[in-house]
This record gives C-alpha cells, structure tokens and sequence, in this order.
C-alpha cells in the first residue's frame, strides 16, 4: 500500500495538509500557511486561506514556482502573507523540503505571553523547551532572519525531524528536511504537549 506522500502530488499535498491541519484544530481561520518542495518546484498554500475559504481549498488554489526564482513566486498575487519567512528558510537551508506555519489551539496560552513550552511528553522531548523569535513586525524581513537564525541552532533537528519556533502573540512556525507528512506529524506533537502541560496543572 502507498503512503499518502506517495499518492498525492505537490498540490494535492497542500490540499491534504490544509484540510487535516483545520480539522484537527492545528490552525485556525485567522491564518497559518504551508508549503512544500518538489524537485525545483515549490508550492504554496493561497493568502487568506483560512478567512477566506476555511482552509477548504483545491489544487486549483496553490501558488507555486520555481526554488531559482522566489523574486518571481512573490510577486503573485495570491502569494501568501508569511511567505517571507517560508523563503527565508528555504535559501537558509536548501535541504528542506516541507515548512508549516500553524495556530494550534493548545499553544495559545503559552504564546499570548511568550511564556516557555517545556517538554513534558516522550513524543515531544525531541523538541525540549521551544525558543521564540525577538519581537518583529509581522510578516516582515526581520521576523524571517530572525526565525533563521533560531533554527541555524537547530540545523540536526531538522535534518532528522523538524526544528520549530514559536511566535510572539502569534503561532508557530516549523521546518523540516522531510516531507509533509513529517511536519505535520511534528505539529501535532507539539499541540498534544501543549495540551498535556496546561491539562496537567489541573489535575496535580
């Protein structure tokens, strides 16, 4: 039997990954975005896919373009809002292949005041306690330097899982050397942490 990876295309990817990010309360209708490489190409979820379409999106819906040329890709003009940082992070490090920006529900309270997420789970140790970038704009130039160079600290974690950083009053955003299937699985891990911490406190 096929995996999911193995069955679907780049689009068709983006497609998958919106709906089950949406569904599993991994992100929300105020944002989030993903992308993927395949081969030289690179494919993008739409701006404003979750106000617009609640993430319910098709192949049709995907931005892409080649990984030579970003200049290009950005001026679309349904380029999606925090893609600075997706193509900060895939010049940074060209070995990556899947990036997901997120608001996971569990992770708002830990992020509203940029409080620390230790790990307290097996599933999650891998990640120890995630770092935030310094107070930026968003969707600017220097949030995406900063979050490189939070991960350059976590270029190993990448390469054999994903390396993720937390945002300000905002989300997450996580970057992995796999497919996407590996970053949504890295994700959802650190959702259930969350969860698990803020559970935790009401039953000790």
């Amino acid at each position: 039997m096929k995996s999911i990876t193995e069955r679907l295309t780049g689009p068709e990817m983006i497609v998958y990954a919106a709906k089950y990010m949406f569904d599993r309360f991994m992100t929300d209708a105020a944002g989030g975005n993903i992308s993927l490489k395949e081969g030289e190409t690179v494919y993008f979820s739409p701006t404003l896919a979750g106000a617009t379409y609640h993430w319910n999106i098709g192949v049709e819906d995907v931005v892409s373009g080649s990984v030579n040329d970003f200049s290009s890709l950005m001026k679309h003009p349904r380029f999606t809002r925090e893609g600075l940082s997706h193509v900060a992070i895939y010049k940074a490090f060209p070995f990556v292949q899947s990036i997901v920006h997120a608001h996971p529900k569990y992770l708002f309270p830990f992020i509203a005041g940029s409080k620390p997420l230790p790990a307290i789970l097996n599933s999650s140790n891998i990640f120890g306690t995630l770092q935030y970038h310094k107070e930026a704009p968003p969707y600017s130039q220097e949030q995406a330097d900063d979050i490189v160079r939070i991960m350059k600290t976590q270029e190993d974690l990448i390469k054999t899982k994903a390396a993720a950083v937390l945002m300000p009053k905002h989300g997450v955003i996580l970057a992995s050397a796999s497919d996407m299937m590996v970053s949504l699985d890295c994700l959802e891990r650190i959702n259930n942490n969350a969860f698990a911490v803020l559970a935790s406190k009401l039953i000790d």
